[in-house]
């Protein structure tokens, strides 16, 4: 099986990449986002994260998905200003993608086959879940959509790995 940090992917700005290139030797924390959702304001947590750890070998990674009620409708430039714009966000984030279905990603298709802490496995719920991925490409946690990014369960799975 090829490491999920070895699979091919395509940043917002559409250069081909995978996982360990855009993070090297760092723990991630790869999260699908979305601009229009009730959960958007998360990105405040992400960036606090990344802040508070970047530095110690983390990165947290965008993964913008329109496929929650359309809830990412803009193109790869109006999804990168509205980061930054809005959240200061200055971790990398991938091109537009699925999460769930016959057109998941590659990438999710092997991350929805990691339980989270229930012990349940499958589709990702909605945006802004979260999968904490190892320097060795393996699901350290898999954080549903409700648990806020500075949850101290996300900080202590975090301050384990880094």
């Amino acid at each position: 099986m090829t490491s999920l940090r070895e699979i091919p992917v395509q940043t917002l700005d559409d250069k081909p990449t995978t996982l360990a290139e855009l993070a090297g030797d760092k723990v991630v924390l790869l999260v699908n986002v979305a601009s229009k959702c009730g959960l958007t304001p998360q990105y405040n947590g992400l960036v606090e994260l990344q802040n508070a750890f970047g530095h110690r070998g983390f990165t947290v990674i965008g993964a913008p998905s329109n496929q929650f009620m359309g809830q990412e409708p803009g193109t790869a430039e109006e999804i990168a200003e509205f980061c930054s714009a809005t959240y200061g966000v200055d971790f990398p984030l991938l091109e537009k993608l699925e999460v769930n279905g016959d057109g998941a990603h590659p990438i999710y298709r092997e991350l929805t086959q990691a339980a989270d802490a229930d012990g349940t496995a499958g589709d990702v719920q909605w945006n802004f879940e979260k999968f904490l991925i190892g320097r060795d490409g393996s699901v350290l946690a898999r954080i549903r959509p409700r648990t806020e990014p500075t949850d101290p369960s996300v900080i202590a799975a975090i301050e384990s790995a880094v």
